[in-house]
């Protein structure tokens, strides 16, 4: 190997004598291996930091050499001679930057992201052997940030709303606010997106990921996406707007601790989610039923000609909104927030808006890092509601624990069917760990149990305190949205966390009273549009659920029929089935 490839033994003896450097580098580097790994400079080492951090600043240097020698030093295969003084010393000042931004990172914990331009730029110019030797070296560093890690609260994100009201496209543009996902993909997404003349969908790319959803531009799946503000980190759940695929967007809801309801600030846009037909409705309702205490109205397309961020046009969404939204069930002055934003170019999402001076309130991401906490009880039951399933190297689950806490090589029991499973490997979004608190997205990896045995909807719980199970219930229904009258035997398709069941009303046990809350003495035969009943119901098959009073997140639920949601209701008791 050339010696001139390698870095000199020491950088003054290189200054002083320019012309005897092959010499001299000869003799030093007779012993040293310069391909073995333990030689690879180690930011971490003590004795490296103080002796950069004294020279760096003597030397000013240009970054731009620096880039250079790192790779050439490294790789080792370049021809060019490393002969002037200069270019070592800008690799020393680089090593320099180095050493200093572990520890600027280390007591935040922050992401990568946050690294000074310079370092960022060497980092990508830097040889793919470089990378890794690069990511083994910092580890320590990096290992004590760790238990601060879990003290993070995990909020759940539902964005929900119309049709192309942009639920993905202010999803995409948090991601790559918050540093999720990088420029250079977004630019790709904008290429492909203008070959196909589709140049204002490219950030809903990033969440719209398989290649029907992006020809369409319509979300059919629930996307999933999460990002870190300081105090929270957050799970983005993206909800298909379209009424077809509504029971996806009931499943994603059910996952959600607070919910965005996105609107379309837009001349005829905001008008046509809004009417009967419209899912800016339908979605709102269905939010609360999934038990959504919190949601913020996004007034999204402020930038739009029609619109100009007209104070005018978002007072009138607003009018519009608040009454149908308290009907729902939401409390004006408590649970709902409106703010306005463009997803297209992020005003007002991360940074305040120009254009916006009359708002005055916090930006979209602040106002979601400065919510009140939730409350929730780690040592209550273990409730783990299955949102989907899959095979890799042994069966794949996933869900939102909803209460208790989970650790590897626990042993569950998997209702309805009461398999026991033991957890062989935990992944809090996309994160291994070795145990999980509620809230939490989480990916298990299970044995004892094959994936054609699960279904979404079953839940996995501990063996001291198994959720209850069965196919009768009485129930509080709100017929919301039905034209003729509903008697016994009518059938309907029961939403109820993430399970999905065909559902019949057996008998009408009473009315009761929307304001007083009195229950009626005699059976009705009949129950019609905006009345309050209890009936009694019957699955086709067997599931999990609990009473609303004992669990709210297992005792909710929708009925819907002919792509409509016709009720909403609450489980008041279980019944036994006679034998």
């Amino acid at each position: 190997m050339d010696p001139r490839d390698t870095a000199p033994d020491s950088w003054e003896q290189e200054d002083d004598v320019e012309a005897t450097i092959d010499g001299q580098l000869d003799s030093a580097f007779t012993t040293l291996n310069v391909n073995a790994k333990p030689f690879v400079p180690n930011v971490n080492a003590a004795e490296f930091i103080p002796s950069f951090a004294m020279k760096a600043p003597s030397e000013n240097l240009d970054s731009g050499v620096a880039v250079e020698t790192i790779s050439t030093m490294e790789v080792s295969e370049s021809a060019a001679p490393v002969e002037n003084g200069d270019s070592e010393m800008s690799a020393e000042e680089t090593w320099d930057q180095k050493g200093a931004e572990p520890n600027e990172e280390e007591p935040g914990g922050g992401s990568s992201g946050d690294r000074g331009p310079a370092v960022a730029a060497t980092l990508e110019a830097m040889a793919p052997e470089m990378m890794e030797e690069e990511e083994e070296v910092p580890m320590p560093k990096v290992q004590p940030a760790q238990p601060d890690a879990p003290k993070k609260e995990h909020v759940n994100v539902v964005f929900i709303g119309h049709v192309d009201a942009g639920k993905s496209t202010i999803g995409g543009q948090i991601m790559y606010l918050t540093g999720m996902v990088d420029k250079r993909t977004l630019e790709k997404y904008e290429r492909e997106a203008k070959e196909k003349n589709r140049e204002t969908w490219y950030l809903s790319w990033a969440l719209d990921t398989n290649q029907e959803e992006r020809d369409k531009g319509k979300t059919v799946e629930v996307g999933r996406a999460y990002f870190e503000t300081e105090k929270k980190h957050f799970t983005i759940l993206d909800a298909p707007g379209h009424k077809s695929f509504v029971p996806n967007m009931i499943g994603g809801a059910s996952q959600a601790d607070l919910a965005v309801l996105v609107i379309s600030a837009r001349k005829g846009e905001f008008e046509t989610g809004f009417e009967k037909g419209g899912q800016t409705r339908e979605h709102a309702m269905l939010a609360k039923t999934a038990g959504v205490k919190h949601l913020i109205v996004l007034v999204n397309k402020m930038d739009d000609p029609t619109v100009n961020w007209s104070l005018d046009r978002y007072e009138e969404c607003k009018e519009k909104l608040v009454p149908f939204l308290k009907k729902v069930g939401f409390n004006p002055k408590k649970d709902i927030y409106f703010m306005p934003c463009s997803g297209l170019t992020g005003a007002n999402l991360k940074e305040p808006s120009d254009m916006c001076c009359w708002y005055t309130g916090l930006p979209f991401i602040p106002h979601l890092d400065s919510l009140p906490n939730f409350n929730r009880s780690s040592d209550g039951p273990i409730r783990l509601p299955i949102v989907d399933k899959y095979k890799d190297m042994g069966t794949v689950v996933l869900g939102k624990l909803e209460s208790g806490s989970i650790s590897k090589a626990q042993q569950l029991i998997m209702m309805p069917n009461r398999h026991v499973v033991e957890v062989l490997s935990l992944l809090s979004d996309d994160v291994e760990t070795d145990d999980a608190g509620p809230g939490e997205n989480l990916k298990l990896r299970l044995k004892g149990i094959e994936e054609e045995e699960i279904l979404p909807g079953f839940i996995l719980c501990n063996a001291e305190d198994l959720c209850h199970s069965g196919r009768i219930f009485d129930a509080q229904i709100v017929i919301i949205e039905h034209k003729s009258i509903i008697c016994p035997g009518y059938n309907a398709v029961l939403h109820i966390h993430t399970c999905i069941e065909e559902v019949q009303i057996t008998a009408l046990i009473c009315l009761v009273d929307k304001k007083t809350g009195e229950k009626s003495k005699i059976r009705p035969r009949f129950v019609k549009q905006d009345q309050v009943c209890i009936a009694r119901l019957r699955t086709a098959g067997t599931i999990c659920l609990e009473t609303f009073k004992d669990f709210p997140q297992m005792g909710r639920f929708t009925l819907r029929d002919e792509g409509k949601t016709i009720a909403i209701g609450k489980v008041l008791k279980l019944v036994a089935e006679r034998e």
